[in-house]
C-alpha cells in the first residue's frame, strides 16, 4: 500500500467557503482582477507547464521535497488546468473519468496489474 504524506495548509491561505466549488472561486478571483483578457488556451498552456516544471523542481536534487512547497506548486499547476478547462467549456471531473474509462480499456487489470509496460506492449 502506498502511503502519502499528510500536506497541512500553511497558515497564510484562507481556504473559500465549502459552498463555493473551484471553478467559482477561480472564476471570481480572475474577474476580479480583470485578468481574462491573459488567459487565452495558449498562455494557461505554457502556465500549465511552467508551473508543472517548478512542481519537478520541488524533486530535483532529493526525493525529500518540502510538503508546503510541493503543496503550493501542484496548486498552481492545478488553477491552470482548471482554467484552462473553463476556458475551453470543459469539465475538468468529466473528461478525467472519460479518459480514465478509456485508459481502462487499454489497461485491463489482469494484464496490467504490478507491471509499467506499455499498453501495447502488454502480453496477451
Amino acid at each position: 500500500m502506498v502511503t502519502r504524506p499528510m500536506l497541512s495548509t500553511p497558515s497564510h491561505i484562507v481556504r473559500p467557503m465549502p459552498q463555493t466549488s473551484v471553478a467559482e472561486a477561480l472564476a471570481a478571483f480572475v474577474a476580479e482582477r480583470a485578468w481574462d483578457q491573459f488567459h487565452t488556451p495558449e498562455n494557461l498552456a505554457k502556465s500549465i507547464s511552467i508551473e508543472a516544471g517548478e512542481l519537478l523542481e520541488c524533486f530535483q536534487w532529493n526525493t525529500n521535497a518540502d510538503a508546503g512547497r510541493v503543496q503550493e506548486e501542484l496548486a498552481d499547476v492545478l488553477t491552470y488546468c482548471h482554467l484552462l478547462a473553463a476556458k475551453l467549456g470543459l469539465d475538468p471531473e468529466m473528461i478525467v473519468l472519460e479518459k480514465l474509462e478509456r485508459t481502462r480499456q487499454k489497461y485491463p487489470p489482469d494484464k496490467a496489474r504490478g507491471v509499467s509496460t506499455k499498453h501495447d506492449q502488454l502480453s496477451d
